[in-house]
């Protein structure tokens, strides 16, 4: 094993660690592809795509790379006109809706329903009296997304997340009123706060990636292949549930396991040595989320959304070979291993989440034979 310099804290902590202790080769080997390459999930020929010979001689159908689509946060600018708004209290009158409430004093209905204690469905009674909590207030449009509004004042989008106790599944409405952190606390961030707030890590992919639902309308329905493209400006419907199970990617060396690596450094999932070119597989039947390279450490990156708040990633991909809102089958070739990103020799950084939180892979996946 070459021996590597280690990354800059900053930028180890979010993302895969390419080096360190490796296992003795075939160590922990999970199984054989349950697939050739060229296959579909039951075996057959995928005659869609073209053979090619790999750099081992060896023949593999492989599909041409997929054109990368613009990143869904850039469909929409956003302008940064958040209002003022100062705390006051309002008694509901006849014809009121926590809805209506919000419209007349500026301030969001999610904010105003958090500070009355007030549970869903969110009724309210004429005479009441509620608290209308003061901030800055920005006013969401069609097609914005998470990501895109945190860029626009130079801030975090989980500092947003935070203010406004967001939960799964992230989709901002057309007209919700998102608080954003005041121009006090923007002035005083250091530079490398400043800075932090523009690099993407894969908890912004998975909350702050999708584009704000219009008024009546619902996500767009997954598309079958990687020749139909979900208009970046549409949110994409997730599945509901995670039925399945897990299966590994591809076959190989554990060359870095999750966890802490020591110096400060934290592995969020775990690293598979592979042969470059080497299909990586859905672990499991889901939609895909997010395909490109906007991370830079991580290069080629896939995320699959698999219902009930798990989500698969897949990193340092040579060929990305699916296109966001596309369904995946476990088995499914979605990409090539390969050096990508901050990795130094051929691999895959893979990680399971439970919603925002990384789980130990090895304890979701088949036990090795």
């Amino acid at each position: 094993m070459r021996r590597l310099a280690p990354l800059p804290l900053a930028l180890a902590l979010a993302a895969c660690i390419p080096s360190g202790r490796a296992d003795p080769p075939g160590f922990l080997d999970p199984p054989r592809d349950p697939m050739p390459a060229g296959t579909d999930r039951t075996g057959n020929p995928d005659t869609d795509a073209p053979i090619r010979t790999d750099p081992l001689g060896e023949k593999a159908r492989t599909p041409p790379q997929v054109a990368k689509p613009p990143p869904a946060w850039t469909a929409r600018k956003v302008v940064p006109d958040a209002v003022d708004i100062p705390a006051s209290r309002y008694t509901v009158v006849s014809g009121d809706s926590l809805s209506r409430i919000a419209e007349r004093t500026g301030a969001g209905a999610d904010a105003i329903a958090r500070a009355n204690a007030l549970p869903p469905p969110f009724v309210v009674q004429v005479g009441q009296t509620l608290d209308i909590p003061g901030g800055r207030y920005h006013r969401v449009r069609t097609g914005e997304t998470g990501i895109a509004i945190a860029r626009a004042y130079g801030i975090a989008w989980g500092r947003v997340i935070a203010l406004n106790g967001l939960a799964a599944p992230y989709v901002l409405r057309l007209d919700q009123r998102l608080l954003i952190p005041s121009r006090t606390e923007v002035r005083a961030m250091t530079l490398e706060q400043r800075a932090a707030a523009f690099r993407l890590d894969i908890d912004d992919l998975i909350t702050g990636a999708e584009p704000a639902l219009a008024a009546n309308a619902r996500p767009a329905a997954p598309v079958r292949t990687a020749r139909t493209a979900v208009p970046p400006n549409v949110p994409v419907r997730s599945p509901a549930r995670f039925t399945g199970r897990f299966d590994w990617p591809l076959s190989g060396p554990i060359l870095t396991r999750f966890g802490p690596q020591g110096q400060g450094r934290i592995n969020e999932g775990i690293n598979i040595g592979a042969r470059a070119g080497t299909p990586i597989l859905a672990s499991a039947d889901g939609v895909i989320a997010y395909v490109g390279s906007d991370i830079a450490v991580y290069g080629g990156l896939i995320l699959i959304k698999h219902g009930g708040g798990w989500i698969t990633t897949y990193g340092h991909a040579e060929q990305l070979l699916v296109t966001r809102g596309q369904a995946v089958k476990r088995g499914q070739i979605i990409a090539r291993a390969g050096e990508t990103g901050s990795a130094r020799e051929p691999q895959l950084h893979f990680e399971i989440r439970q919603g925002r939180r990384p789980v130990n892979p090895l304890g979701q996946l088949p036990a090795r034979r």
